[in-house]
């Protein structure tokens, strides 16, 4: 008989999402889908409000990435109050956003992999559920130290955070054209040498730490790091234009499965030129795509594994260190597996952490002009590598400074169709020909999820109206009607 497989909720993401994965009469994956159940209207909610309120009132999507959604929509006013794109700022406002963003990234990432990851890595996939969660990880001697730095790392990134934003979630510090504060002398010099563990040279150390934790593991689990979810696909991602690894500005870059260049370092107030967005009905979340590839070829993955594929170098010693390892695993070729996305992320942290030393000790922060302006546009584009992945705002306003048009395309939203792809993968490697479905194999398919780090809240929308759609069932399960409005 035909059973439908139904996981509701994923666990262990930020917003809500189920899973159906049906099963035919020969015990064969016949479809996998992630629906994305949520629905919230940011592109309608900001239109007719003054153009200056949007970083403030977009970072309201999301309560983990809030800084992302912050400085990409400070980032397209910029352009619009006439004062450039990323590197136009003065010195004090662009190197006090970057801080806010390197911090935002720092604890973002260590968030994400050791309170939400790394039980499925430790207690395993088929581990007791009861246990395989952080508070797990907090009473098993043998991993409480990991619950306890993550706890510390995290609070690190959040009062940097606080000190360049105002707020460690919901800040106002990014206004149109520059910052709104400089750095203290006491701030600075808490961060640079506060009491252990919380100074930026014990954040580095606890960085590398967490990389050969990691390198550890794959060493021994190599099956579930290297196989588990990989799959070919296109690549995307800002870098700096001599092609090193940059977070806060640069230009569009992808490549495909082999390593192609296949959109070649373009300016991204010209992304229409090259991505759009297609509907399906199963979900509120879109599927971007790249125009000249078409819908069934130009879907791509964002994010620390995509970084770290189109990127050529990390500016930072130590991370660029690590790079040269992680490339050399894959002898320098394009890194299509799933799970290598946690040790990307690792190296991301510990850059995080090396830029935050750089720029913590620039007195740049303290001092200077804070804001600046130019000739006024009607319409900018803001981007930014979010830490799950490239992140557009698009903001076009009238002649009364209101907003008349937003377009966002979240992170999560371009790895829409790399997620499913990852569902169907394991789906049909964990559920087909079985008798029974168990809850490990359930888990199965959300560690594959999980691995993307997705923001399903930030990333959903839709066009027109919300659909209605009742179904009317007789007493044997049989469709009688089904009626939408």
């Amino acid at each position: 008989m035909a059973k439908k497989v139904t996981i509701e909720p994923v666990t262990r993401v930020e917003g809500h999402g189920k899973v159906t994965i049906l099963l035919d009469d020969n015990k064969k994956v016949k479809q996998s889908r992630l629906h994305i159940v949520e629905f919230r209207g940011f592109e309608k909610f900001v239109q007719g409000r003054p153009y200056w309120e949007a970083p403030v009132l977009v970072q309201r999507l999301c309560g983990i990435c809030p800084v992302s959604h912050h400085l990409a929509a400070a980032k397209a006013l910029d352009v619009i109050v006439g004062a450039g794109t990323g590197d136009g700022l003065t010195p004090t406002g662009e190197k006090m956003r970057r801080l806010m963003h390197y911090g935002q990234f720092f604890q973002s990432h260590v968030l994400h992999f050791f309170h939400l990851a790394s039980p499925d890595l430790l207690f395993g996939i088929d581990g007791n559920p009861a246990i395989r969660n952080v508070v797990g990880l907090a009473i098993t001697d043998e991993f409480k130290h990991l619950a306890v730095q993550a706890v510390m790392m995290r609070k690190y990134g959040q009062e940097i955070i606080k000190a360049t934003a105002g707020k460690k979630i919901h800040g106002t510090g990014a206004v149109p054209g520059g910052i709104n504060k400089h750095l203290t002398a006491e701030e600075r010099d808490s961060f640079i040498n506060g009491p252990d563990p919380l100074n930026i040279d014990k954040m580095i150390d606890w960085s590398l730490g967490g990389l050969e934790f990691f390198k550890s593991y794959h060493k021994n689990n190599k099956a579930i790091i290297d196989d588990f979810a990989a799959f070919p696909s296109n690549h995307l991602s800002l870098v700096r234009k001599d092609g090193a690894l940059d977070i806060y500005h640069g230009v569009l870059r992808a490549v495909d499965s082999e390593g192609k260049r296949i959109l070649d370092d373009v300016d991204y107030q010209d992304y229409l030129n090259y991505i759009d967005e297609e509907v399906r009905s199963w979900s509120y979340m879109k599927f971007p795509y790249l125009k000249h590839l078409g819908k069934k070829d130009g879907w791509y993955r964002v994010g620390p594994l995509a970084r770290l594929n189109t990127c050529d170098f990390i500016p930072t010693p130590l991370a660029q260190k690590e790079f040269e390892e992680y490339k050399a695993y894959t002898n320098g070729k394009i890194n299509n597996m799933s799970m290598h996305q946690h040790w990307a992320r690792l190296i991301e942290i510990l850059h995080s952490a090396e830029e935050m030393k750089r720029l913590l000790n620039d007195p740049d922060l303290m001092s200077g002009e804070l804001v600046t302006r130019g000739t006024k546009q009607k319409e900018g584009v803001g981007l930014l590598e979010a830490p799950r992945g490239t992140l557009f705002h698009h903001y076009r306003i009238n002649d009364d400074d209101q907003i008349e048009m937003a377009n966002l395309i979240v992170s999560t939203t371009s790895n829409n169709e790399p997620m499913n792809q990852a569902v169907e993968i394991v789906a049909k490697e964990c559920m087909e020909d079985q008798d029974k479905i168990t809850e490990p194999m359930m888990n199965a398919v959300e560690v594959a999820i999980r691995s993307y780090d997705p923001c399903l809240s930030c990333a959903t929308h839709a066009i027109g109206k919300m659909p209605l759609e009742i179904s009317l069932i007789d007493a044997d399960g049989e469709l009688i009607d089904r009626k939408s409005k």
